[in-house]
């Protein structure tokens, strides 16, 4: 059975990186306008993501609705991001810079805690029924592939380089083999503590899409950075739309 939740693991988080990877190895850089709407989508699918996908699940599986979970989210990556600009911060010229380049570890922590979670979704899934595993794992790449896309675009928009985006991806993935194995061996458990995981992980998406990707893209509005803002709010709505459709579709 364990090798049998680390193939399907493996599958469900690792298959999701496939069209980030194929994003980052495009030969031709993202402009700045491309960068804008990688940004727009991100925004609307990580809100989606939190609103239609975690916090209902957890509210599913919790007695109540735990806000402060949320709540703790929010703060945790409040109080990340203001030690990162701390520790970088060498005067008050460079603090936008600083701020900007902060936002790719941003997305990477709070992504690498959402691999957790859906490693303990496909080990539980796995425990209880190998075929349920299997299909639980698909479920997880075709929900990952667009978040992966977008999370991609966010890392490439901010600084980070192909190689440096696509290592840290990796890594990233390899949280939710971890969290399937502490399934295999800690067994019901987790179960107990799996709602708390998942308000908090909706309390970060809230966070990053409100805090560091949709005042990014005010910014350069304000500038007259980009003429067509039209284009940034359907991409926006895209993201939402993509990942409501196909949470509908995996749920049915």
């Amino acid at each position: 059975m364990i090798w049998q939740i680390l193939a399907y693991s493996f599958i469900g988080s690792v298959g999701g990186l496939v069209g980030g990877i194929l994003l980052a190895l495009r030969k031709k850089a993202l402009s700045h306008a491309q960068s804008l709407l990688m940004i727009s989508f991100a925004a609307g699918v990580m809100l989606a993501t939190a609103f239609f996908d975690l916090l209902p699940e957890a509210a599913a599986m919790g007695k109540e609705l735990m806000f402060g979970w949320i709540l703790a989210g929010v703060i945790f990556l409040f109080l990340l991001e203001k030690s990162l600009l701390w520790h970088h911060h060498h005067g008050d010229d460079c603090v936008d810079n600083k701020e900007k380049h902060s936002t790719p570890l941003m997305v990477n922590v709070g992504d690498t805690v959402h691999n957790f979670i859906d490693g303990l979704v496909m080990g539980a899934a796995v425990v209880a029924n190998p075929g349920l595993g299997a299909v639980t794992a698909l479920a997880v790449m075709a929900h990952e592939i667009p978040h992966e896309m977008a999370d991609f675009g966010v890392m490439l928009a901010g600084g980070w380089s192909r190689r440096r985006t696509i290592v840290m991806n990796l890594i990233s993935a390899l949280a939710a083999l971890i969290g399937a194995v502490l399934v295999y061996f800690v067994g019901t458990q987790i179960e107990g503590i799996l709602p708390t995981l998942l308000f908090f992980a909706g309390g970060m998406f809230i966070y990053l899409a409100c805090s560091d990707l949709i005042p990014e893209l005010h910014h350069a509005h304000l500038h007259h950075e980009v003429k067509n803002n039209s284009a940034q709010i359907l991409v926006f709505v895209a993201g939402i739309v993509l990942i409501y459709v196909l949470i509908r579709l995996l749920e049915g």
